[in-house]
């Protein structure tokens, strides 16, 4: 549809004169915007630590890991959230579990708490919920040391919060979480079609996820399924 001159409004150029060109109106703007807020102060004072300030709920404080059902740790030391963690400041080791349900479970879980920028990668990326970041904000120690929060001090923080209100178990989706939903998971078939006279279809490969699903040969077809299935 062409553009008439009737939707288009033009805007000229301000001409700058000799006083703009010397920028004394603009300084007199920003001294007259000062003496306002100077002469109508109104601070905002919070007696802290007397009175707790009222954090949003998206804030991001100290981290815990949460138990599940029975008192364990839900961590099954995937490494998700030290993977995807920017400052690198989450060292696990993992050990095989004593309990049937788990293949593996942190024999060690620290996070450097002083490394740590809040982001909330760890909580996303992690598969069962086992960690969270809490409304705990007022994070002090007298040395470096006692800012490395170990595994047993994580689950404190668990412990402490989970009933105050601010802090509830966010996900009960399984005995572990999410992941632990799913039994069997479904066949696959490959990303990209693979001719008859291939030399890589002749072998099965450890590769190749192996489905009963046919790709189409081209993307035209993909289309004329969509427009079918409209």
């Amino acid at each position: 549809m062409p553009i008439e001159n009737k939707d288009v409004t033009w805007v000229e150029e301000p001409i700058i004169g000799f006083w703009e060109a010397t920028f004394l109106p603009a300084i007199i703007e920003g001294l007259k915007t000062t003496v306002k807020h100077v002469t109508n102060y109104q601070p905002t004072t919070e007696f802290f630590p007397e009175e707790k300030p009222t954090l949003p709920l998206h804030y991001r404080g100290v981290h815990r890991l949460n138990r599940d059902d029975q008192g364990r740790v839900k961590c099954v030391a995937c490494m998700m959230c030290a993977t995807a963690c920017p400052a690198n400041c989450i060292t696990i080791q993992g050990a095989q579990a004593p309990w049937e349900d788990r293949d593996k479970y942190p024999s060690s879980f620290e996070i450097d708490e002083l490394r740590c920028i809040f982001c909330g990668m760890c909580e996303e990326a992690c598969p069962v919920d086992a960690i969270e970041l809490t409304h705990l904000y007022d994070l002090t120690g007298f040395t470096r040391d006692e800012m490395l929060f170990d595994k047993e001090k994580l689950l404190g923080v668990f412990d402490q919060t989970k009933d105050t209100g601010y802090d509830p178990v966010r996900t009960h989706r399984g005995r572990l979480g999410p992941a632990s939903d799913f039994e069997q998971l479904p066949s696959l078939s490959p990303a990209t079609s693979v001719q008859s006279d291939d030399r890589s279809a002749r072998s099965s490969s450890s590769g190749v996820i192996q489905g009963r699903a046919v790709m189409p040969s081209s993307w035209e077809s993909v289309n004329d399924k969509i427009e079918k299935g409209k």
